[in-house]
């Protein structure tokens, strides 16, 4: 039971580590759902929006933990 406990809780501290990365991604699945499903946007279209996003939000966490790392 212990292992499965450990399992759980590294699962669960991998998706709340950083909570602003995790908040940006719903944020970006959220509107690309309402793009697509609301407004009719093509899927492709719809992916690359996706794509493009998360490549967005991901330098921008990574600028963000870069320049923490430098002031401490």
């Amino acid at each position: 039971m212990t292992l499965l406990r450990d399992i759980a809780s590294e699962l669960i501290g991998m998706f709340l580590a950083d909570a602003c990365l995790t908040g940006a991604v719903l944020a970006l699945v959220l509107l690309v759902a309402a793009l697509t499903l609301g407004l009719g946007v093509p899927p492709l279209i719809a992916g690359g929006v996706l794509l493009l996003g998360c490549l967005v939000i991901l330098a921008g966490v990574a600028w963000r933990e870069a320049s923490r790392q430098d002031r401490v």
